[in-house]
This record gives C-alpha cells, sequence and structure tokens, in this order.
C-alpha cells in the first residue's frame, strides 16, 4: 500500500514522539510551548515541534427579509503542524509549518501539480551580520498587520474582510530585514522582498513578473512585550503607552492573478493576461493596560484592470481593485475575558468590479484559559452588501496549541 506525503509525515511525528518520550522525558516542556523539544548531541542543532488546530461553528442568516435562509457548519478551520529551531549555529534559524485541515491544503490546480498544498511556510532566516537578517524560502510577504500576525493569536475569530479581500499571503521568494534603534526607546524596522509572485506551493514556472515588496515600521515607544505588536489583544497588560505605525509597498510586475499573488488566473484567447498590481499599506498598533486598538487600510490599483481577448471582447476576469479600512479595538475586563469590536469597510471599484461596498460591523467575546495558547471565541457579525443584501453570522471557535 503507498502512503500519501502527509501519511508519511505522520509517521514520522509518532516515531519521533515515541523515541523523544524514551529518550528525553524531562525535555517535554509546559503547555503551548510545543509537544517537545530536540537538541543535538554536540548542541549544533535544536528543533521544536507543535500542534494546533481550530473547531469553528458558523451560523449565518438572510437579514433583509427577516432571519430567512438559515445556515449552520462546523469545520476544522485550521490544523498546522509545525517545527522549528535553528542550524548549524543559531544565526541560522528555520521554520516548517505544514497545513493538515482541508482548507489548508484546498487550491490544488495545474500549477501545482494538481497536489494538495501541504506546506504553509519552509523558510531559513539568516543573521548574517548585526541587525540584518536574511529570509529564503516560503514563508508570509511583509503586507498588511493582520495578515502577518498569526491566526492563533487573532483577537476575534478569523480575520477582517480587509484581510480576505487585499492581503498578499505566502510566496517562495528573499527577504531583507534590518532593525535600526533610532534612540534608547525609538525602533524602525525595515523588510524589503523579492518574490516569485505567483502564491505559495506553485511549481510550475513564473506565469508573470516578480514581486515586489517593502515595508517600514515605527516603535516610537520601544517595543512590545512579547512581541506584542504582533499578536491580538494586550494579553501582557502593557505598563505604558504601546505603539507601531508602519507603512507598506507592493507591486506585482505582469501579475496573471486577479488579486495579485492571489485569486484566479486571468486568461485570454492568447494566453495569460498580465498587468501590474500595485497595493499600499497603512496600518498600526496600540496597547496599554489591557487596552488594544489595531486600524489598517489598503488600497489596490492596476495598470490595465480589465481582461480582454485580442478582438477586444471582455473576457469576465478583472483585478480585485478598491479600497479597505479596518478599525479593530478590544479591552480586557479580566486577566481571562475580553470584549471586542470591529468595523470593516470594503469599496471596490463599481466600474470594473461590478460589486458594491461592503460594511461590516462585529462584536467579539474572548475567553484565555492559556493565553491564546487555549482559549474560546465567539462573535457576532452584521455585514451590509450595497443595498441588496444584508447578512447575520455568528461564530463559535476553540482554538489549542500544543
Amino acid at each position: 500500500m503507498k502512503l500519501s506525503t502527509l501519511q508519511k509525515v505522520v509517521i514520522l511525528l509518532c516515531t519521533c514522539v515515541f523515541l523523544s518520550s524514551q529518550a528525553q522525558e524531562t525535555n517535554t516542556p509546559k503547555f503551548g510551548k510545543g509537544l517537545f523539544n530536540l537538541v543535538g548531541e554536540d548542541s549544533t542543532w535544536v528543533m521544536k515541534i507543535g500542534l494546533r488546530f481550530q473547531t469553528l461553528a458558523i451560523s449565518q442568516w438572510d437579514h433583509q427579509n427577516g432571519l430567512s435562509n438559515p445556515e449552520t457548519s462546523m469545520l476544522i478551520r485550521r490544523s498546522r503542524l509545525k517545527f522549528d529551531g535553528f542550524a548549524f549555529s543559531p544565526k541560522l534559524k528555520y521554520k516548517l509549518e505544514l497545513g493538515l485541515s482541508n482548507r489548508d491544503q484546498s487550491g490544488a490546480s495545474e500549477f501545482t501539480h494538481n497536489s494538495p498544498r501541504y506546506i504553509m511556510d519552509a523558510v531559513l532566516k539568516w543573521n548574517f551580520s548585526g541587525e540584518f537578517v536574511l529570509w529564503f524560502g516560503q514563508t508570509k510577504l511583509p503586507g498588511n498587520r493582520e495578515r502577518v500576525i498569526s491566526s492563533g493569536d487573532l483577537q476575534m475569530v478569523d480575520r477582517s474582510l480587509l484581510n480576505s479581500r487585499f492581503n498578499i499571503d505566502r510566496d517562495i521568494g528573499i527577504q531583507l530585514r534590518h532593525k535600526t534603534n533610532i534612540t534608547d526607546s525609538f525602533i524602525m524596522k525595515e523588510i524589503f522582498s523579492i518574490s516569485q509572485g505567483e502564491g505559495r506551493n506553485v511549481t510550475r514556472g513564473n506565469k508573470g513578473g516578480h514581486q515586489f515588496t517593502s515595508r517600514i515600521e515605527f516603535l516610537p515607544f520601544g517595543n512590545f512585550k512579547n512581541k506584542g505588536d504582533y499578536r491580538g489583544s494586550d494579553l501582557k497588560f502593557e505598563d505604558s503607552s504601546k505603539l507601531s505605525f508602519a507603512f507598506g509597498y507592493d507591486i506585482n510586475k505582469n501579475a496573471v492573478r486577479t488579486r495579485s499573488n492571489m485569486g484566479a488566473y486571468m486568461t485570454t484567447d492568447l494566453g495569460f493576461y498580465a498587468t501590474d498590481i500595485s497595493t499600499v499599506f497603512i496600518d498600526a498598533m496600540f496597547k496599554r493596560k489591557g487596552f488594544s486598538l489595531m486600524a489598517e487600510y489598503a488600497n489596490r490599483e492596476a495598470d490595465d484592470a480589465i481582461a480582454k481577448n485580442s478582438d477586444g471582447t471582455l473576457t469576465g476576469a478583472v483585478v480585485q481593485v478598491g479600497t479597505g479600512l479596518n478599525l479593530q479595538t478590544g479591552y480586557l475586563i479580566s486577566k481571562t475575558v475580553e470584549i471586542s469590536a470591529r468595523y470593516t469597510n470594503i469599496s471596490l471599484n463599481k466600474n470594473i468590479t461590478g460589486k458594491g461596498s461592503e460594511n461590516q460591523y462585529t462584536l467579539g467575546l474572548s475567553k484565555y484559559i492559556a493565553g491564546h495558547k487555549l482559549k474560546f471565541q465567539t462573535d457576532i457579525s452584521y455585514t451590509a452588501i450595497g443595498f441588496n443584501s444584508n447578512q447575520l453570522m455568528y461564530r463559535l471557535q476553540v482554538d489549542i496549541h500544543f
């Protein structure tokens, strides 16, 4: 019987767990710090192995005719197996993350050899000089803040509509990162990335040009506790005000997909339709004594957003150009209970996309049992789409990290 790649990985993990429990029982970390840690005999390599999953229940109704057309579903929203550590030297770190749920693996096409997209991240991080770090491999691009925040560290059940419409997600390429201490308390972080521009796990060449992404962040009051500028909620209860604000710019040269490196491929009678797609991101995170506020703005444009055949007829494929605004806040009424609220506006170019604006209002409640490592989250959202369709959605999710 032939085993799939995923089955082989699971068998390997189980074998490692067994061997580790036999040889290194004292190396089992605390809850939330990984399943177990491995250290090479000569201490030239370290590996931490972790596992997490999210179980989600959703109920939705059409609101304009009363609460009609109810839909209810349950699913494993995410399930991830993660390996990270260093190899040969602490200056050479790595991360490998595999997606195990159907949602994680979806998106198979001829460009991924019709194979499930198991690999989320596979990246090396080389601190080659001072504060310079070179990343090489597949990982998240330095786009909007909400996307870079791990799905396991979110303040609400899931990310906003701005993220789903405008994020640039993962790609394979090179990133150069640097940190500058302007003063003792003022920090600046710079990131520049060159990537393939086709999205994650694409194996059949580069169909368009390349994608160039830059991002600069300012932290005028110093670092957040526990990297809190990229974690939802102020679970560390910052003693003093902490702020991070950032500007990002991404351009995908000769992009052939409707959302830069994501979305559907645009084809014509002559082959792929290519156009330059640019996206601007502006975002900020503020935290103080259990209060948090995150704000994001995105704007996407394209040189020619409408795909046409050689005779001028429309193919129906268009770039999803427009703007998005997301405002999100939360307050911990105790060390383990948080209330949160979010407003999101999506305004696509109606003349190009044929879609009107969307406004979504969300109220959330979270119970943190072991911080983000074990939590229950629920929220209710009202979405107004133009003047035609209003929807109500309720969600409940359990999140656990080992």
